[in-house]
């Protein structure tokens, strides 16, 4: 388990207070993203791990209480105003239980996480080109250089969010195609996700609009900004990693909420944020991973 920092800091949070190695008692010193960065090589089977949200080497983990609440059911609304959505490849709903199951033995332990996964299906969110791999633990393109998280580092990274507690509301920072858009849809009551690049947003409404999700709202626009008008949120995740985590997003956090975000360039790490006061936060060191960079603007 990675040591927990007891600093608390005065906003705004400096960038060694949530990133770097406390295990080894060495500063944080953060390499420059490498630009333009494509997403990282995907895994061809089970075995190999991915590229974005692909954690290359796990540290002992954080231990979360699991959690055997009960899903909420599945919620009604209009339909997205978009084309059809990509066709039924016939995958079997035996193999999506099976990859949960992997994510089970790999330490996930959250029950309402795991039923939210084996709820979502995955190749749905991909090209049908791909869907043969869309139940392998491992990151697939989806165009733009970005990917789709592996199964696990999506678990895990809810699991934490939650600690074993509803979320209420939560914010999404890169929806890209909207698979963990979707499964964020059954473990908290509202869900806000936000997408800088255009034909993302896009392709997210496409693959979301068969659904029909009434407590998800797609947004366009700078995910380094947050969604100030929704603020705060109980839950904020990150899709993409920076070399630290934007002060917009932290103040938009409520008290008492916590943040998951990768941090870090060719070196990256989870980090657990969580708001104790009006302005002080705590920070966690996780496992690593790999994810593709935080960016700035619109596209």
């Amino acid at each position: 388990m990675s040591d927990k920092s007891d600093k608390r800091s005065t906003f705004p949070l400096p960038l060694s207070s949530v990133t770097g190695d406390k295990r080894a008692g060495a500063a944080f010193s953060p390499v420059k993203v490498a630009t333009p960065q494509t997403a990282t090589r995907n895994a061809a089977g089970s075995g190999v791990q991915g590229s974005q949200g692909g954690a290359q080497n796990y540290v002992p983990r954080v231990s979360v209480a699991p959690s055997r609440a009960p899903l909420d059911a599945y919620q009604r609304a209009q339909p997205l105003p978009l084309s059809a959505p990509r066709p039924d490849t016939g995958v079997s709903d035996a193999i999506r239980r099976a990859m949960v199951g992997r994510v089970a033995k790999q330490g996930v332990q959250d029950g309402v996480v795991l039923k939210a996964m084996e709820s979502v299906q995955r190749h749905r969110f991909i090209e049908p080109a791909l869907s043969a791999q869309a139940y392998v633990d491992a990151s697939l393109p989806i165009g733009h250089n970005q990917t789709i998280s592996r199964p696990y580092i999506v678990a895990r990274m809810l699991e934490v969010l939650r600690n074993g507690k509803p979320l209420t509301r939560v914010l999404e920072i890169g929806t890209g195609c909207g698979y963990q858009a979707a499964v964020l849809s059954h473990i908290a009551k509202d869900v806000f996700s936000v997408e800088r690049i255009r034909q993302l947003h896009e392709l997210a409404k496409t693959n979301l609009r068969h659904l029909r999700i009434v407590n998800l709202r797609l947004h366009y626009g700078d995910g380094m900004l947050g969604l100030p008008q929704a603020a705060p949120f109980d839950g904020i995740i990150l899709a993409a990693a920076g070399l630290e985590v934007p002060q917009a997003l932290l103040e938009q956090l409520s008290v008492g909420g916590r943040l998951v975000a990768p941090v870090g360039a060719q070196v990256q790490h989870l980090q657990l944020i969580t708001r104790t006061g009006k302005a002080e936060w705590m920070s966690e060191t996780l496992e690593g991973c790999h994810f593709v960079p935080l960016r700035p603007g619109t596209v």
